[in-house]
């Protein structure tokens, strides 16, 4: 789950990565933001991540993992760092995912195997699952923006435009996809930068493994990359549930 800011004047994107596993102030046993989607709907989501930063977003897509795959094969794959050796089945999804550390050209089905992974069969791998698979998601669509935006992809845009339609739900309006897509042909991948709302992962809450947020630390960093006001926004403006 990732909330992004576009700031026009300046020309640049600032996206925050939200943990799965953050405590929200839900109604059920496991009070994980990832278990609102599919119990609230979008809705219940929005009302959760306003409670996270301070307000609501103007807007959401919800992509599905298709996308991910079919996005990068339009482009004719991507170069990417695999931070790590991955080495990990699971029978059960039909999942198997073994890329050795180091560049490596992926495509769509290879990208989204090296996105979901978590962690080796032994246990190994990066040592905090969530945490370190979301540093490889935000690095991983940092490339395939860099790839995205070359001109040579000018040519894709009618095939990305069905991906985009048949794998992702979202409250925009054509008018304002055009007016995106026209804006991102002109940010380089220098002004796009991401950041992870900050907390504590090895917490608990009702006999839960949790991620705790900082609220302090989390009012500074939405101040500090994702406010949309003139006005700093302020703890009181956020519903952060602490243990």
């Amino acid at each position: 789950m990732m909330v992004g800011c576009y700031d026009v004047k300046n020309g640049t994107v600032d996206v925050l990565s939200i943990y799965r596993d953050t405590l929200v102030d839900v109604p059920w046993e496991i009070p994980k933001i990832n278990s609102v989607y599919n119990r609230q709907g979008i809705e219940g989501v929005q009302k959760q991540v306003k409670n996270l930063i301070g307000y609501q977003p103007d807007y959401y897509f919800v992509v599905e993992l298709d996308a991910v795959s079919e996005l990068v094969d339009a482009i004719g794959g991507v170069d990417f760092e695999v931070p790590i050796n991955m080495d990990y089945d699971d029978p059960i999804q039909g999942l198997s995912i073994h890329f050795k550390k180091g560049m490596q050209h992926l495509s769509g089905a290879d990208a989204l195997r090296v996105v979901r992974f978590r962690h080796n069969n032994d246990g190994t791998g990066y040592g905090t699952e969530d945490i370190g698979r979301i540093g490889t998601q935000q690095a991983f669509l940092k490339a395939v923006a860099k790839q995205l935006l070359q001109i040579g992809n000018v040519k894709n845009i009618p095939a990305l435009v069905d991906i985009f339609y048949t794998y992702v739900k979202t409250d925009l309006t054509t008018g304002n996809l055009v007016w995106l897509g026209n804006e991102a042909l002109n940010i380089g991948t220098e002004n796009i930068h991401f950041a992870t709302l900050p907390g504590d992962g090895s917490g608990y809450y009702n006999k839960q493994s949790v991620y705790v947020l900082d609220a302090q630390a989390t009012c500074d960093l939405v101040n500090e990359a994702l406010n949309p006001y003139n006005e700093a926004l302020t703890l009181e403006d956020m519903d952060i549930l602490v243990p």
